[in-house]
């Protein structure tokens, strides 16, 4: 704010979080703190958006969760988070004057909506004469200079982004955490009555029911970030001897390792994940330094990031320059027996089903569920997949979630529609005794194993047995697999023949072989991976060789 002549300038800081709920390599809050006189840090809530976003519950509370958390850690530094109600372009001129403030310092947010409206912000700040301060944090690189180095356009192969990588210096080394010292060189003004306007709402607050009974798979919060990635790396043997363990039953469900949602929502530090990897494959592999393939999970993120920075069309078929029009079908019912978990496939039912009460699912059933609805069975646009895990996945990134979804529905970046996961005999690979489908379909718990993946194919005898008929107490499968995919293929063929004969001078230019670009790899560990379809730790060509499916004995069902 402008002083008089010859007076002490004070400087009133604001830190406003968005993602970066943490306080822990916070390179803007550090910004915030020095040679300040007061800091505030303030998260602004629009009650209106939690009430027509597209976006869940699980999302909310784990975001509720991470404030508390925040808020909590502040307190013990003498502080207090503000959480604000209302939209940014309204809230800050209120807070510049009712604060004096004289510098406002954030995150940088590489994607699209985020650079939009942090342009408001600043013009917003220099009408008020607020010094605005930004700093990257959320990415190890950044995408505006791979972009640069990539002759001003997006690198639209992993190949081609490695190799650039390869040629940038190391991320930068995360700084340490706020210390109360730093704190109580700048106080934060907090009111008798600070819970009254400035407290983390909840969950009723926002308009959703009370779920007492409720506790969640994932907890929120800078603390458990740390808690889970101290775990993470207790596990020291994948790192040693950096083999891939067989992906089993187990890797399906949810463990206290697991770190993409704290990644997504800027609990966990990108850069403190990359550098405890990295000293700890130094120390137990004798100080060589480690291959680019061991942070994989992180540099994919990296990746569709870069892509989607200057594509404000990232999340959608039209205006979307790197994305295959495919003319997808319009079934809004089908789409919601797949988003409810109602397709009678137990594979997929389960996989959504985990979906919607937990917020998360392993790497391979995102695979899973999403050819099924796109290029798989459904022929139904990755668009509308987006929009599900959009509301439902908690590591659920704009960016990665997008760009995911058009990889796996060969929209882009991958084009070998010819494989194809069977909605049964993928699962029953993975999972051969059925114990992730008992989990979460009670309703098939008593069927056989040879039946579990495919009650349909029981005897009448065996399904009264289960208490559980097909048909009546659960649904028949929506559509012949083997029929529907084979006709996809063809589509999918005609498609890409069509479009041809733009390789080389556009479009397909972009669109990697399966020759030329390497798989997103596997992991020990898949729940690390960084809020995408596939980002993981360590790599294995998963599409080296076609997925067969097994000789399905379906009924024939309608379309």
């Amino acid at each position: 704010m402008p002083t008089s002549p010859g007076a002490i300038m004070v400087v009133n800081s604001v830190h406003w979080f968005r993602k970066g709920l943490r306080l822990h390599d916070n390179p803007a809050l550090q910004e915030a703190l020095n040679g300040a006189d007061t800091v505030r840090c303030v998260y602004i809530l629009d009650p209106w958006f939690a009430g027509s976003a597209n976006v869940g519950v699980n999302r909310w509370r784990f975001l509720l969760e991470s404030l508390e958390d925040l808020d909590t850690c502040l307190r013990k530094l003498n502080s207090r988070l503000f959480v604000v109600r209302g939209q940014p372009a309204d809230v800050f001129p209120r807070l510049f004057k009712e604060w004096n403030v004289t510098r406002l310092t954030f995150e940088y947010d590489p994607e699209p909506y985020g650079k939009d409206r942090d342009g408001a912000i600043i013009k917003i700040s220099q009408e008020f004469g607020v010094e605005t301060i930004v700093r990257n944090s959320h990415t190890l690189y950044s995408p505006d200079r791979i972009i640069e180095m990539n002759s001003n356009s997006p690198p639209l192969t992993f190949k081609r982004f490695q190799a650039i990588v390869n040629r940038l210096e190391l991320p930068k080394k995360p700084l340490p955490t706020i210390t109360q010292e730093q704190m109580a060189s700048c106080r934060t003004q907090i009111a008798d009555n600070h819970d009254e306007h400035y407290s983390v709402p909840s969950l009723e607050e926002l308009g959703f029911k009370s779920q007492p009974d409720v506790t969640p798979v994932w907890k929120g919060g800078e603390t458990e970030a740390l808690e889970r990635l101290n775990k993470h790396l207790d596990r020291k043997a994948w790192v040693a001897s950096f083999e891939r363990p067989r992906i089993n039953a187990h890797s399906l469900f949810a463990n206290p390792t697991g770190l993409s949602p704290y990644l997504c929502f800027g609990c966990l530090s990108s850069r403190v994940f990359y550098y405890h990897l990295r000293e700890l494959y130094m120390k137990l592999r004798r100080k060589s330094s480690p291959p680019l393939s061991l942070f994989g999970q992180l540099l994919w993120r990296e990746f569709f990031y870069t892509a989607a920075t200057n594509n404000p069309n990232f999340d959608r078929m039209e205006g979307n320059p790197i994305c295959v029009q495919i003319p997808w079908d319009h079934n809004p019912e089908a789409l919601a027996k797949w988003a409810e978990g109602c397709t009678g496939f137990p594979w997929i039912d389960a996989i959504m089903t985990q979906l919607r009460q937990e917020g998360w699912i392993h790497h391979l059933a995102r695979h899973a569920v999403a050819c099924f609805l796109t290029r798989g069975d459904l022929w139904i646009s990755w668009e509308s997949g987006t929009k599900v895990f959009e509301e439902l996945l908690l590591d659920a990134d704009w960016s990665v979630n997008a760009g995911s979804w058009m990889w796996l529905s060969c929209s882009a970046f991958f084009q070998q529609f010819f494989h194809c996961y069977c909605p049964v005999g993928f699962g029953r690979r993975t999972d051969p005794s059925g114990d992730y489908i008992r989990r979460y379909i009670p309703k098939l718990k008593d069927y056989p194993n040879r039946y579990i993946y495919e009650p349909w194919n029981a005897p009448e005898s065996v399904q009264k047995a289960a208490n559980c008929v097909v048909g009546v107490d659960y649904p028949k499968p929506m559509i012949n697999h083997a029929e529907s995919s084979r006709l996809n293929i063809e589509r999918m063929k005609q498609v890409y023949q069509q479009l041809s004969h733009y390789r080389g001078l556009s479009l397909l230019a972009s669109v990697p072989t399966i020759q030329e670009e390497a798989e997103p790899p596997l992991s020990d560990d898949s729940q690390a991976s960084s809020s995408g379809m596939f980002v993981c730790i360590q790599r294995q060509k998963l599409f080296s060789s076609k997925i067969q499916c097994s000789k399905l004995r379906t009924v024939k069902t309608q379309r």
